[in-house]
């Protein structure tokens, strides 16, 4: 069931570098409790837009809302307190540090008062392996293990889970199962449930359409900075939504064309 206010909303969103608009009169609604899909080719400007989203670039022209609310954030950090979390394809983890350490990177816990005051190593460790094992990775179980030694998908595992157990209220994953098998990028989708059974938006940015389909409940699609379709689940099928991505009519122009000069070519011979 969709809350009547959308928790982030993007309004006629544009974003200009140097005279080049990569993103041009986007708008957008998050839920919680919803996955939106947000899809594009490389170049569509996603890209772009997350590092909107996420108060790494402010928008050249539009408005964010924040709970109905107009807001501005200057830095990530002012998106991130608001509880918007990024997780970058690799996890945006640490691979030579342990994953307790990995975990509070920034906001260390501590033990002991004044000059003595230290890491609280054991805490650290204790809640990120408990955090980790909460989503289904229960092979991890010492958080002195260095991240480096984690696959793939653990290390998504990770980096999701600190964002949920910081609070994160808005969950963006960019491209979260690129370059992972089958097995792993099955066990992120799963996760990514979870973060939306716990009430949490969760923005999926990917270019993959059979995973966005597994998990997805609204999906939007970007191409060349501009929204080129907004659908719900099972509105579009896969195919007409791959052939969106491609180009669409262009590329059915393309066709035409080539058929035309594919018949020219045969009436030489």
């Amino acid at each position: 069931m969709t809350n009547a206010t959308p928790l982030l909303s993007l309004k006629n969103v544009s974003k200009v570098f140097s005279g080049y608009r990569a993103l041009n009169d986007v708008s957008l609604d998050v839920y919680p409790g919803q996955v939106l899909c947000l899809l594009g080719d490389n170049g569509a400007g996603k890209s772009t837009l997350i590092k909107v989203l996420s108060g790494f670039h402010e928008p050249t022209a539009g408005t964010l809302e924040w709970d109905g609310k107009a807001v501005t954030f200057k830095s990530p950090r002012d998106a991130n307190e608001r509880g918007i979390a990024t997780v970058h394809q690799f996890g945006g983890t640490f691979p030579l540090m342990t994953i307790g350490r990995s975990f509070f990177v920034g906001v260390e816990p501590t033990k002991g008062w004044g000059p003595f005051k230290r890491f609280d190593k054991k805490h650290a460790n204790e809640t990120a392996v408990k955090e980790m094992q909460a989503l289904g990775i229960t092979r991890v179980t010492d958080g002195e293990r260095l991240v480096g030694a984690l696959s793939g998908g653990e290390r998504q595992a990770s980096a999701i889970a600190r964002a949920v157990h910081f609070g994160a209220k808005v969950l963006i994953l960019d491209e979260p199962t690129a370059a992972l098998g089958v097995k792993e990028a099955t066990h992120v989708l799963r996760i990514i449930m979870q973060a939306k059974h716990k009430g949490i938006a969760v923005i999926l940015v990917t270019h993959n359409v059979t995973h966005a389909l597994t998990v997805g409940d609204h999906f939007a699609v970007l191409i060349r900075g501009e929204k080129a379709d907004d659908f719900k689940k099972g509105e579009r099928t896969r195919e007409q939504i791959t052939d969106l991505m491609a180009g669409g009519e262009a590329m059915a122009e393309l066709e035409a064309e080539l058929d035309t000069l594919t018949g020219s070519i045969n009436k030489i011979h």
